[in-house]
């Protein structure tokens, strides 16, 4: 119970730090300041907008059901904040460990869609429900794309428990290699599913007005933007469980440690940034079309080819 407890405040603490981290990149980028006044660097800058929004009331509309329009939030969260019981950061360092763990955290996330649909319908908002739909159809499209990009690491490893996966690998095989054209549709695949930047539409003011969180405000609201950063955490956690090594050292005379996992969980999350802060957001038509038409068929195109490979080999 404490291991669960310290694993859930350290995954509310991560997320924190990542908003300001993700601010003061993207300041650097654009040649700006970022945060710097609430803190040593901006450092608690994330602390004071939580109390600022702490502090606003919770508006509820008129003629909506308020009992599923408040529970949407929490139940998002939820979801963002359990999914980290089932993550490995290192081989001693876990909560859980069973033997299909992959499949029940692609599970466990799976359910978070109900969540962006209940808070777009019960919002009682034309806005709102376009928004949710349209951020559900998005995270199905890119799930089942997802699915199917995990097919393969199973498939070389012959497990889908990620602490054997993670140990398949080592410094010469980290299946980032083989699987090159794998990883790099589940990093993108990352960022739709999570409705980052290009991928941002179901939350983009210029689209319909903000979408599914529209008609939210003070901690309802920043629940769901916490679920959104503690997905991105841990799907770039994920990522490197299954293509970078996880905890695994990429120098041979250097022990494996939770500081590789932490380290290399840190470069993708930044690159995550990075993409956002670089490139223009697409139209809805070409994130549905890159998802059902181009990355649909390689996935399960690639998968036959591992199949037949180790079959052949």
């Amino acid at each position: 119970m404490i291991i669960i407890l310290i694993t859930i405040i350290s995954s509310l603490l991560s997320i924190a730090f990542f908003t300001i981290a993700e601010r003061k990149v993207m300041a650097s980028m654009q040649r700006r300041r970022g945060p710097n006044v609430i803190g040593f660097w901006g450092s608690l800058q994330a602390f004071s907008d939580g109390l600022k929004l702490l502090l606003k009331e919770i508006i509820i509309p008129i003629k909506s059901n308020w009992v599923l329009f408040l529970a949407a939030p929490v139940w998002s969260l939820l979801i963002g904040i359990l999914i980290w019981i089932f993550i490995p950061f290192y081989d001693l360092n876990y909560i859980t460990n069973f033997d299909y763990s992959l499949l029940i955290v692609y599970a466990v996330s799976s359910v978070g869609v109900y969540a962006i649909i209940g808070a777009g319908w019960t919002s009682n908002s034309k806005y709102a429900l376009l928004g949710g739909l349209r951020s559900a159809a998005q995270l199905i499209s890119y799930e089942v794309s997802i699915a199917l990009l995990i097919l393969p690491v199973a498939a070389i490893s012959n497990s889908f428990n990620i602490i054997e996966i993670v140990y398949k690998q080592n410094l010469y095989t980290w299946y980032i290699i083989p699987l090159l054209p794998v990883s790099v549709i589940f990093l993108i695949s990352i960022l739709a599913e999570t409705n980052r930047a290009p991928f941002d539409l179901p939350e983009a003011e210029a689209e319909i007005v903000a979408g599914y969180n529209v008609e939210y405000s003070s901690m309802t609201f920043a629940m769901f933007f916490l679920a959104e950063y503690s997905n991105m955490l841990w799907l770039s956690s994920i990522f490197i469980l299954l293509f970078l090594g996880g905890w695994l050292s990429p120098i041979k005379w250097i022990n494996d440690s939770i500081i590789w996992f932490i380290i290399k969980t840190l470069i993708i999350s930044f690159i995550i940034i990075h993409i956002r802060a670089s490139y223009p957001r697409y139209r809805y038509d070409q994130l549905m079309s890159l998802g059902w038409k181009i990355f649909l068929p390689f996935s399960i195109g690639y998968f036959l080819f591992i199949i037949g490979f180790l079959l052949i080999v």
